[in-house]
């Protein structure tokens, strides 16, 4: 799974936050920042470049997900540790809270769910089976770092703002809207603080509270 969050944050939170949550946050967006330009400019190429040598990271933040009428919303914990990952997932109103871990060539289990917990190879396909929600899985821990997902398709299309931070990304069916970041400092390149991603009548919104990168 090392690129493995879009499917993984949607589907968890679809499986159980549906279980206990009953509407969608309700946060506006801010107004659309305009794409600036479709070319990778330098300095993004430059923040890409940081970040290839940063394998261990981690955020906490809020997540929103709506499929149709349905949804829900909760705080979510990612932490990255190379190819291993772990993903804790809360819904603070029916303290209801799921995990999702595993990494390249381990076997993907995840807890939480009635039943007990279940397990399998393929993280999109356990959370398929589990939760009857078909989510880009292997792109999320990508997506939410600002970064094509390698092993999926080519991006349809992709747009920079202008300050050469990427703006929109739309990959394998989803649109990921950059809405607003966090400015490089001395400890981590410049990092998505809000986003929003839609694949038809499917949508999670994402606000990272804090990133932390290299183990701190």
């Amino acid at each position: 799974m090392t690129e493995m969050l879009w499917r993984c944050m949607a589907v968890l939170l679809l499986a159980g936050v549906l279980a206990g949550c009953g509407s969608l946050a309700t946060r506006q967006a801010s107004p659309s920042t305009p794409v600036h330009s479709t070319t990778e400019p330098a300095v993004e190429t430059a923040r890409l470049a940081v970040l290839d040598t940063l394998p261990a990271w981690s955020f906490q933040g809020r997540v929103a997900i709506s499929k149709g009428r349905n949804g829900g919303n909760g705080r979510i914990d990612w932490q990255q540790r190379g190819d291993a990952y772990q993903v804790s997932l809360a819904a603070p109103v029916t303290r209801q809270s799921w995990q999702l871990s595993g990494g390249a060539g381990q076997v993907v289990r995840l807890d939480g769910l009635e039943g007990g917990p279940r397990s399998g190879a393929d993280a999109g396909e356990l959370l398929l089976q589990a939760t009857g929600w078909d989510i880009p899985v292997a792109q999320l821990a990508a997506w939410v770092r600002g970064m094509r997902a390698a092993d999926a398709v080519a991006p349809a299309y992709q747009g920079y703002d202008i300050a050469g931070l990427p703006r929109v990304l739309e990959q394998d069916g989803w649109r990921i809207d950059y809405l607003d970041w966090y400015p490089q400092d001395a400890q981590r390149p410049a990092l998505p603080r809000r986003i929003e991603a839609v694949n038809g009548d499917a949508k999670v919104r994402l606000i990272v509270d804090e990133w932390s990168m290299g183990g701190q």
